[in-house]
């Protein structure tokens, strides 16, 4: 170390714990190519801080799949490979850091929905995208409690909802049209049912889910002599948010 510079101070675990700000210094005396003007339109980030902001979501996506929405920036930061005081300059707030998680998971959700309009057989591609979600909310347990977390988990079901519903919408206007999927199934019928049938399993059983949606998809096609009519309507996206919500318990702020 140069002399007379300054050894970056350590971080008080107490606060890395409760998910606030760290007042780390940046080495330099160029700014902080992470800083919050670095993706405002102001200026591009520079390569490594993309390379870091990449890294960052990446090790934040597998730590929060696996341990849930609770798990601290010092578990990201050292799977990353980068110091924690990167993490905080790079994502201020938790839920900044969920957002931007959120936001590409769900940028991969439209493109399943999506590939499951591309296939033939209208039956089959309502079967695969079930799978396929199902599969995606089972195994990250972040995923399913972002969405259930108060008003910021409402307003990102808001934001699924308007991205994702025109595909859905498609895949089962197709399988209705197609005589295959019963007439009184909303799309938003599907994202309750997915979520529901996602909470099924254990570390020892991680797959049980698959039986349960089998059961699932018989209950679903239409029959000859017509469906068990339903007990009331689809639940409209104001009640699905309380009941996300209802679902899981708050977290550490």
């Amino acid at each position: 170390m140069a002399p007379g510079s300054q050894r970056p101070h350590a971080a008080d675990p107490a606060r890395l714990d409760s998910g606030g700000p760290v007042d780390l210094p940046y080495p330099g005396d160029g700014g902080d190519p992470c800083g919050p003007g670095a993706e405002d339109g102001q200026r591009p980030l520079r390569a490594d801080a993309e390379r870091n902001r990449r890294l960052i979501l990446d090790a934040a996506a597998a730590v929060f799949a696996e341990r849930g929405l609770e798990a601290g920036f010092e578990e990201v930061a050292r799977r990353a490979g980068v110091g924690v005081g990167t993490v905080y300059r790079r994502f201020p707030d938790r839920d900044d850091l969920i957002d931007a998680l959120f936001a590409r998971r769900l940028d991969e959700l439209v493109a399943l929905t999506a590939r499951a309009g591309e296939r033939e057989d209208p039956w089959e591609a309502l079967v695969w995208f079930l799978e396929e979600s199902v599969a995606a909310q089972s195994c990250d347990r972040g995923l399913s409690e972002v969405l259930g977390d108060g008003l910021r988990g409402a307003e990102r079901l808001e934001r699924a909802r308007e991205r994702m519903q025109p595909a859905v919408g498609a895949v089962v206007s197709r399988a209705q049209a197609a005589g295959v999927l019963r007439d009184d199934v909303a799309p938003l019928d599907l994202a309750v049912l997915s979520r529901a049938v996602s909470q099924i399993g254990t570390e020892a059983t991680p797959d049980l889910w698959r039986r349960y949606l089998a059961i699932l998809l018989d209950g679903l096609r239409a029959h000859p002599d017509g469906p068990t009519p339903l007990p009331r309507a689809c639940p409209d996206e104001a009640e699905l948010a309380r009941v996300a919500h209802k679902a899981r318990p708050g977290r550490r702020r």
